[in-house]
């Protein structure tokens, strides 16, 4: 394993690969509705939260070291992987069920058979919200000068995270003759965000474990570098 992981470009395949087996895990699992307190306000969320709390810290660290562009091809691998996903899972559900099968569709079927309205929704929200924390995280550091990773790490998290939480939260769950209005979105929508923003805050030293990890490893390849060459002459 210590040799797998030796180089920068295989380190940062499997930080890559965690983050979108993070973000399929998530869709996977948002069907279960989990509740805790905090503070006395009771939070509902699904418990795609969980895995999804890896993809911040992996996001950032690739941006931090490899730039923007990296983080956006990152993002985009994610969402086609989710796309494809999705339609298998839809094609398992809709194909009949064979006369021996064990598992009927009352067990199978609400587990993987999620409405078309939620999986648009979080496809949409999962894209526009990594997209936008990657540009303001690049933003930042530039005007920073590559200081106070803390900073744009939680920034950038905290505007993305609006803008996943909103649009989810509205695509997904608006609809006015149902009672589903604006003020019931927000409603629930604020202690739901409340809580990605406590794990925003617990996330910032994985990030910088995450930017230690892969510049530690790129640091060595130079040294290895220098002292080839060195060795050579």
């Amino acid at each position: 394993m210590v040799k797998l992981l030796d180089s920068l470009e295989s380190r940062t395949l499997f930080l890559s690969l965690i983050f979108i087996a993070s973000v399929i895990t998530s869709n996977l699992l948002g069907g279960k509705v989990s509740e805790i307190s905090l503070s006395g306000i009771p939070v509902i969320f699904s418990v795609g939260l969980i895995p999804f709390f890896m993809t911040f810290f992996i996001l950032d660290s690739i941006n931090e070291v490899h730039g923007k562009q990296k983080a956006r091809e990152l993002i985009w691998l994610s969402m086609l992987t989710l796309v494809f996903v999705t339609v298998v899972t839809w094609i398992s559900v809709v194909l009949p069920y064979a006369a021996r099968s064990w598992i009927t569709p009352e067990q199978f079927e609400p587990v993987f058979s999620q409405s078309l309205r939620i999986i648009i929704a979080s496809i949409i929200a999962f894209f526009l919200a990594d997209q936008m924390d990657a540009m303001v995280f690049s933003y930042l550091r530039d005007k920073t000068g590559g200081k106070m990773l803390w900073l744009r790490s939680n920034v950038s998290n905290l505007v993305g995270q609006i803008i996943d939480t909103g649009i989810f939260m509205f695509i997904a769950f608006y609809d006015p003759s149902k009672g589903y209005d604006v003020n019931f979105i927000i409603a629930i929508a604020i202690p739901y965000l409340a809580l990605k923003l406590i794990l925003s805050v617990i996330n910032t030293p994985f990030v910088y474990a995450g930017v230690s990890w892969l510049r530690g490893n790129k640091e060595n390849e130079h040294a290895k570098s220098v002292s080839g060459k060195f060795a050579a002459k």
